[in-house]
C-alpha cells in the first residue's frame, strides 16, 4: 500500500465517522416520543395491514369456509400450521374430507402471509390483535376452528316417479263378453 492510498483511506474513514456522528447528533437533539402503552389502549392506532395472529373467517351462521385442502399447511415455510382431517359419509353415499382440527403455532409463525394468499377459499386472515404475551410457550399453540362444525342438511327425498304418459293415454280395449 502506498502512502497516497493510506491517506485516501484515512480521510474516507474520517468522513464516514463524521457522517455517522451527524446522524447521532440529530437524534440526540430531536424531541422524543414515548408511547404510554397500557394507558393509551383506547387511542392506540394499529395499522390495518399489521399481521398479529392467524384466524379462520366465520360467517354469521358460525360456519367457516375452510375445505381442509391443506394448501396453507404445505405452503407454510416453517410448519406453523397443522391440519387434521376426517372422512365423513354424506347422505347421498359419497365421502367427503372435513376439517377436524386446525392447529396454529403463533410462537413459530414468521407472519409471511403465504397461508392467507394461497388459500383457495379465502378462509384465513391475520387479525390486528397484537397483545399475545403469555408465560408458557404451549399457550401460543391454538386451535383455530373453535366452533363445532354444523352437520350438513340431508338432501330432499327424490320425488316418486310419475306414471308413464303412454299408459295413461292408451285406449282401454273392451273386454270380450263372458259366456
Amino acid at each position: 500500500m502506498s502512502i497516497q492510498e493510506y491517506f485516501v483511506s484515512l480521510f474516507k474513514g474520517i468522513h464516514s465517522l463524521i457522517k455517522g456522528m451527524a446522524v447521532t447528533g440529530k437524534e440526540l437533539v430531536s424531541p422524543k416520543v414515548t408511547e404510554q402503552y397500557p394507558e393509551n389502549r383506547a387511542t392506540l392506532k394499529i395499522p390495518e395491514r399489521f399481521r398479529a395472529t392467524l384466524t379462520l373467517i366465520y360467517d354469521e351462521n358460525g360456519n367457516h369456509k375452510c375445505i381442509a385442502c391443506k394448501t396453507c399447511e404445505r405452503n407454510c415455510p416453517n410448519g406453523t400450521i397443522h391440519i387434521d382431517t376426517r372422512m365423513v359419509d354424506l347422505p347421498n353415499g359419497k365421502k367427503k374430507v372435513k376439517l377436524d382440527k386446525y392447529i396454529y403455532d403463533l410462537g413459530s409463525c414468521t407472519f409471511c402471509d403465504l397461508c392467507v394468499t394461497t388459500c383457495p377459499t379465502h378462509a384465513l386472515e391475520f387479525s390486528n390483535d397484537f397483545e399475545q404475551a403469555v408465560f408458557r410457550r404451549e399457550a401460543l399453540v391454538k386451535q383455530l376452528n373453535y366452533l363445532p362444525e354444523k352437520d350438513e342438511p340431508a338432501p330432499a327425498p327424490a320425488p316418486a316417479p310419475a306414471d308413464k304418459p303412454e299408459e295413461a293415454t292408451k285406449p282401454v280395449a273392451p273386454e270380450p263378453p263372458k259366456e
